[in-house]
């Protein structure tokens, strides 16, 4: 039996090269991340997850990003699910209708996830919609850090009830800035005492909340420290983990990306993050970068990092088949498609 290793991979298409096989047997791999360019149908990405997970025990994580709006890698053959944006504008005309309906898509989205093998979904989404952030913007519930922390906790629970744990992001907010952390290394001026008060709360609210698991953001805060969060034992180690008392997962945002780029290599940059704080680093979307920190990352296993990514598993068995008879799920897509004006009915959620 191999530990999970630290580093979370991608993969070319939509099922298992022989390469891909050896290389997700690789002592340091952990898991494994889908995007669209895996994905075909339903029954094709069940089989390809069975596939992943009987590689190896323990089985390595399968995540994938489903927040619903923009950021939704499974479509034909899944809900399409809201942006969560919406539930922020219903919980100023109705709070107790909002949550319900966070819950019910927190359920749903898990729950057709863990249908064809998904361990985690990165959600919910825990920065600000300050109103500057277009690649924030609507997959933020709201810009007050108390109604973001009231949704998120509804659609956690949801999907817990589905046998999922909650990934919160991007820590420590990346709504503050217009920079897309994509395409370069945003910059957030504001001193801690600002961030405290505002975007930290709604993640300072979930821990409490008992949160399994964080991202931290590729953003600078020059105010704080001089290394990106997601490289910054300030941000993990002094912050997150001994000041917010903070247990669970930190997995890193994905390494390929440009906001990580001024830190080094991909091994250097995998190091950096790992030496922060990280349990687990993404390497997404460069087969070469990823090939290079598996061949150039120097990792002892943690008996506590362990602890915390087996609690990342999916729980249950439920089938695709059993899926589309469930009279539940049927009307938890009747009520996220029809967010307004659906009644709604006691549902075992």
């Amino acid at each position: 039996m191999m530990a999970l290793g630290p580093v979370m991979l991608g993969l070319d298409g939509g099922e298992l090269s022989a390469e891909e096989r050896e290389i997700l047997r690789h002592p340091l791999v952990g898991g494994v991340i889908l995007f669209a360019r895996n994905y075909h149908s339903p029954d094709q990405i069940a089989v390809l997850t069975a596939a992943i997970h009987a590689l190896r025990q323990p089985r390595l994580l399968i995540a994938v990003d489903h927040e619903g709006g923009r950021v939704q890698r499974f479509r034909d053959g899944f809900t399409r699910l809201p942006a969560v944006g919406q539930l922020g504008e219903i919980y100023y005309r109705d709070v107790l209708r909002a949550k319900q309906l966070a819950r019910a898509t927190g359920w749903l989205m898990a729950t057709e996830l863990r249908a064809v093998g998904v361990d985690l979904s990165f959600a919910p989404v825990l920065d600000l919609d300050h109103g500057v952030s277009g690649i924030i913007g609507d997959r933020a519930f709201h810009h007050d850090p108390e109604v973001v922390a009231d949704l998120a906790h509804a659609y956690m629970s949801g999907m817990q009830k589905a046998g999922m744990e909650a990934v919160g992001k991007h820590f420590p907010g990346h709504g503050g800035i217009a920079a897309d952390s994509h395409l370069e290394l945003p910059v957030d001026p504001r001193p801690y005492d600002e961030l405290a008060g505002t975007d930290l709360l709604a993640f300072e609210r979930m821990i409490h909340y008992g949160l399994a698991a964080l991202m931290p953001a590729h953003v600078l805060y020059p105010q704080v420290d001089d290394r990106p969060a997601g490289f910054s034992p300030r941000w993990l180690k002094d912050i997150l983990r001994r000041r917010l008392e903070f247990q669970g997962v930190i997995f890193s945002d994905d390494l390929d990306m440009a906001g990580a780029q001024e830190i080094g290599s991909p091994p250097e940059r995998a190091h950096a993050a790992l030496t922060a704080g990280c349990d687990m680093v993404l390497s997404c979307n460069d087969r070469h970068a990823a090939a290079a920190i598996l061949d150039h990352l120097r990792y002892a296993p943690d008996p506590v990092t362990q602890a915390r990514l087996i609690r990342m598993h999916g729980r249950g068995h439920l089938t695709l088949e059993r899926l589309r008879h469930n009279p539940v799920w049927r009307r938890a897509v009747q009520l996220v498609r029809d967010y307004d004006t659906f009644p709604l009915l006691e549902m075992d959620i």
